[in-house]
């Protein structure tokens, strides 16, 4: 970090944080699409969820241990599976059980930052057809209207859906490894992914499960944004105070010889097609983790002298300043850090990640960007999906057995940060 970046604080108000997802942290989440995928006899999860690292019955000293590291911000998600478990049917035991989460914040001075949807789903939706089905868009509206009704006085930021591009990037990259695959002489999609595939249709009862992480057609992407404008709209009649956005998962590409205009279709669609949709909102979620390097032919896989992460991607922090940059060309928007952040097992390398990426979070704001908050991905280390409990993410390390926290020296680095906020910042 350069020593005029260091030296400059950022503007009253400005948010430091961290994020976590419901379904990554709480544990026992059996009513959701994810539990159900995780549980099937050949699934393709590395492991199931579980307990997770127990977050739903110790969100009250994560929190804590987040709020005397520095930090004065907690995005999390609401699970709308424990919201709505059975379709039509609503918990009101578990909407208490999120207010509890958001006045534990605010008791503590830290401004929660909640997402209505991360990733898990009820079971029942997929089981109608999930987010193929245009039933999806009405589903979702509800769900939304019951919530805010019940706990939008006590918000302030509100993200609709997590990564709404992101079933769009995983088309992408399956039509890449269709194309890799379809020059290999007799190739055959592997028994494994068969056999899992058939085991959810019977779990769900359809001909073919989409969940929010499955290659998505363009009428899919559609609802989902669609779901999106009619949830800000209802936000904005039922709690008018909140500040709603979505969050996005944009990539740092970057042109090799000859990849201009390959750059340029694929910002186009990862960015610059949601565009309309975002007309109306009052900020917009950035996540970004590394770049991509595309050239003639496509990406440019990273040569083996590069530092990676424990997901594979490229160690480069620079890759968010870059990004906001470009969304800052495009739209006028406030823009939150939703997420940004890289798996390791080396905390000095999180420590220096995370350095890079707020010294071009202060360069934006040197320059005018309207950068409103920063949240690191993510607070504890977690349940990553497919990927089990392997990759390490987290500014706290969980012992699973004992659910014992160990808070690692870059939580404190992190909220060392929230010393760089002028004098005059009021809190949240």
């Amino acid at each position: 970090m350069s020593d005029r970046v260091k030296m400059n604080a950022f503007p009253p108000g400005f948010l430091i944080g961290a994020t976590t997802a419901a379904h990554q942290v709480e544990g026992n989440n059996i009513h959701s699409d994810f539990w159900a995928l995780e549980q099937l006899s050949h699934s393709s999860f590395k492991e199931p969820s579980l307990s997770a690292v127990d977050h739903y019955n110790r969100y009250a000293e994560d929190v804590k241990l987040l709020k005397e590291a520095g930090l004065n911000a907690y995005r999390f998600s609401i699970e709308w599976a424990r919201i709505e478990p059975m379709e039509g049917v609503f918990d009101i035991s578990e909407v208490e059980h999120y207010r509890d989460m958001i006045q534990t914040c605010r008791s503590l001075d830290v401004e929660p930052i909640v997402s209505l949807h991360h990733f898990s789903s009820p079971k029942w939706l997929i089981a109608k057809g999930g987010f193929e089905h245009a039933d999806f868009v009405g589903f979702f509206v509800r769900y939304v209207a019951f919530l805010i009704k019940r706990l939008g006085s006590l918000l302030t930021y509100v993200c609709t859906i997590n990564e709404a591009n992101i079933g769009l990037q995983i088309a992408a990259i399956a039509r890449d490894r269709m194309k890799s695959l379809s020059v290999q002489t007799g190739f055959q999609i592997p028994k494994e992914f068969l056999l899992a595939a058939d085991d959810a249709r019977i779990a769900f009862g359809v001909p073919q499960v989409q969940h929010f992480l499955s290659v998505r057609t363009e009428r899919g992407n559609e609802y989902i944004c669609q779901a999106h404008v009619q949830a800000r709209n209802v936000i904005k009649t039922l709690a008018p105070h909140v500040k709603v956005g979505i969050t996005l998962s944009l990539h740092d590409f970057q042109a090799a010889q000859g990849g201009e205009d390959a750059v340029k279709k694929v910002w186009d669609e990862e960015f610059m097609s949601y565009l309309p949709f975002l007309q109306g909102d009052d900020f917009l979620g950035v996540q970004n983790y590394t770049r991509k390097i595309l050239g003639v032919h496509g990406a440019i896989e990273t040569g083996t002298d590069v530092e990676t992460t424990q997901m594979g991607y490229e160690f480069y922090p620079e890759a968010l300043e870059h990004v906001i940059r470009k969304i800052h060309d495009a739209v006028a928007l406030p823009i939150i850090v939703t997420e940004n952040g890289i798996a390791t097992d080396d905390d000095s390398r999180r420590i220096a990640y995370i350095d890079r990426a707020l010294a071009g979070v202060g360069r934006c704001l040197e320059d005018g960007i309207p950068v409103v908050g920063y949240c690191y991905w993510s607070l504890l280390d977690n349940f990553e999906w497919r990927l089990g409990y392997v990759p390490k993410f987290g500014l706290i390390a969980v012992d699973r057995q004992t659910m014992r926290r160990f808070p690692k020296l870059s939580l404190r680095r992190l909220g060392s940060y929230s010393e760089r906020i002028s004098d005059d910042h009021a809190g949240h």
